[in-house]
């Protein structure tokens, strides 16, 4: 097994009492459980803030993630290389962003567990529509969607329901858009709408 942050020995428990700890003094919550499913696509949303990721990340030790993300192979670089793939991060070649999402089921189906961690918008602006890419990889790579929030009205945050895609877009994204319809980001008014645009 290869180590990362979220699951190397002795700092697992302790960051699990770090990020207890941050979410009692900040006033936030933890919801839901995660599945025990292996392999899964984990999106995050709404995502509208910088702030996102350090609530993000605080959440995703509470409740035990051991998730990875993808990021462009110019970051894996030596010397950085190491440290990378320890936060979890998962090299793409970007040059390729047409084959992201193949290099993804690859992935998938190369490894016995294997969960990645994706912001759906792709952006923290508002954009007219959600990427489509972890809904296509979820499907290529016969894996569920486990829906994830983060809810600033409530200050709650945690993991909804876990998704088995059917590979019907419109009626998945209308179960995926009603699950987010009550969730606010810290900035409301840059929530890109949970709609993925077909050219069908």
């Amino acid at each position: 097994m290869r180590y990362t942050i979220f699951n190397t020995p002795v700092l697992k428990s302790f960051w699990l009492g770090v990020s207890l700890f941050l979410l009692k003094i900040l006033g936030w919550k933890k919801k839901g459980l995660l599945p025990k499913q292996a392999k899964y696509v984990l999106i995050v949303a709404p995502h509208t803030s910088n702030w996102d990721l350090f609530y993000g990340i605080i959440l995703a030790f509470a409740l035990k993630l051991d998730a990875r993300f993808i990021a462009k192979k110019e970051l894996f670089r030596w010397p950085f290389s190491p440290l990378m793939k320890w936060l979890g991060g998962v090299p793409i070649d970007r040059a390729l962003s047409s084959h992201i999402v193949d290099q993804m089921i690859s992935t998938f189906n190369e490894s016995k567990k294997f969960v990645l961690a994706l912001a759906p918008e792709g952006t923290r602006h508002k954009t007219g529509y959600w990427k489509s890419g972890f809904y296509h990889i979820a499907v290529s790579a016969h894996v569920p969607i486990q829906l994830a929030f983060l809810d600033y009205a409530s200050k709650t945050g945690g993991a909804g329901p876990l998704i088995y895609p059917t590979g019907d877009l419109d009626q998945d994204m209308r179960t995926i858009r009603n699950f987010y319809l009550t969730v606010k980001g810290k900035y409301p008014d840059k929530t890109s709408p949970a709609i993925i645009y077909s050219k069908t």
